[in-house]
């Protein structure tokens, strides 16, 4: 169940990639919380950034800047803004560099002064590429002694569970050598272990995502081969209890993807996932590609594996219906920024902002004499604000209700809340 524990935090994660010259701003200064437990749904049209937002916080993307924290450690540093600040730099002093040689090739009187301005030039340069580096060079090493801490911890639970163990066996030879060469192999595989690995992916395209040359079983046990574990029986043993946690049968581990309808491929992704024991999952829209019908037995199977397993869920769609059914929380996201993040039902009974009020206005009902009455809400971002001298920032406008804003909207909107 959902706790007052934040399992992840986003803060300031910015998403930028290289088109030409210029920056594509995928995702834009983003932040949140999510809680241990908690289904936090994350909504918008496509391409606001919703799955780029997945993907760099699981470290498919190099996060351009901000930093992602998963259990109080920071799992993902942005340092792009880095290296760019660098080449920024450098580029800059060139410039200048090479405007003061042909002013002092043109007046032979300053050449003396002119070289003092260009050490100085070189010595910022040199401050600034340094300063930058450093930062790079933390955000990298940060990293690695996450995953040296967490494999400590690892390591120190199994040197608890298994000194009874040991002792208790003290007088069976036998026993005790099966002992110590299941421990030593449970070590093995924990020195191999990443703390990012608890967070795992169930991505949008049950087709695309699954390897059509490989069998359910390895597609499955792939991440336990990558951990480390060699042991067959147990391996096999893992996938046959997953499958049928997800609604399949051992028969199935030995088919190929193919052989599957969509619904089913989905779910082998699920399976997938949850093998890996962890302790949030993301969920890129997992239903986008399947049938009404099979979408909600999907639905019902991840809220099955919430209660049964304590996971924690970043559930991405941009069907409102579905995530006002599936999550605790939602943030509504518009051209890679958040604008509105509030409670499940508060967002549904006081959405604020007029994005968030345009998708609420999209929902369809099964009512005909509603939906001869129902107009449509168009958003117009230029029309809707005007940030020419206020600029918006995200402010919490009521008790766990953040809308982007500026001065004049935020007291418009808290007039709207009395």
């Amino acid at each position: 169940m959902q706790n007052n524990e934040v399992l992840l935090k986003v803060d300031h994660l910015c998403q930028y990639f290289k088109l030409g010259r210029k920056d594509l701003k995928a995702v834009d200064d983003v932040c949140f919380e999510i809680k241990k437990g908690e289904s936090f749904g994350l909504v918008g049209e496509s391409g606001c950034g919703k799955t780029t937002t997945g993907r760099s916080i699981i470290k498919l993307y190099n996060i351009t800047s901000g930093n992602v924290y998963f259990k109080g450690e920071r799992v993902g540093a942005g340092i792009r803004s880095y290296q760019d600040a660098i080449r920024k730099a450098r580029t800059e002093a060139s410039e200048k560099i090479k405007a003061l040689r042909a002013e002092a090739a043109a007046d032979e009187s300053r050449k003396a002064e002119i070289q003092d301005e260009i050490k100085q030039i070189n010595a910022n340069l040199h401050a600034v590429v340094e300063e930058n580096r450093a930062l790079i060079r933390g955000a990298k090493s940060n990293t690695k002694d996450v995953d040296k801490r967490y494999v400590g911890t690892l390591l120190k639970a199994l040197e608890a569970e298994y000194a009874e163990k040991f002792d208790n066996a003290a007088n069976n030879p036998d026993e005790l050598a099966a002992l110590k060469k299941e421990y030593k192999n449970r070590c093995r595989v924990a020195k191999k272990s990443k703390l990012i690995t608890q967070i795992q992916m169930i991505f949008q395209d049950p087709i695309a995502s699954l390897d059509p040359r490989m069998t359910v079983r390895d597609i499955i046990a792939e991440g336990l081969v990558i951990k480390g574990i060699t042991d067959q029986a147990y391996i096999n043993e893992k996938v046959y209890e997953i499958l049928e946690m997800v609604g399949l049968v051992r028969e199935h581990a030995d088919r190929y993807p193919h052989e599957f309808s969509g619904g089913q491929r989905q779910r082998i992704g699920i399976a997938r996932a949850v093998i890996m024991e962890p302790e949030m999952i993301i969920a890129d829209e997992p239903v986008s590609a399947l049938d009404v019908s099979i979408q909600a037995q999907v639905i019902n199977l991840l809220n099955d594996l919430r209660e049964r397993l304590g996971l924690t869920i970043l559930f991405i769609a941009h069907d409102l219906s579905v995530v006002k059914y599936f999550s605790d929380r939602i943030g509504v996201m518009y051209f890679g920024k958040m604008v509105e993040l509030a409670d499940s039902d508060e967002l549904f009974k006081n959405p604020l902002h007029p994005y968030t009020k345009s998708l609420l206005s999209a929902i369809p009902l099964p009512d005909p004499v509603y939906e001869k009455q129902r107009t449509r809400i168009i958003y117009n971002p230029i029309a809707e604000h005007d940030y020419s001298v206020d600029a918006p920032s995200f402010r919490e406008v009521a008790p766990g209700h953040f809308v982007q804003c500026n001065d004049a909207e935020e007291a418009k909107y808290k007039q709207q809340l009395k």
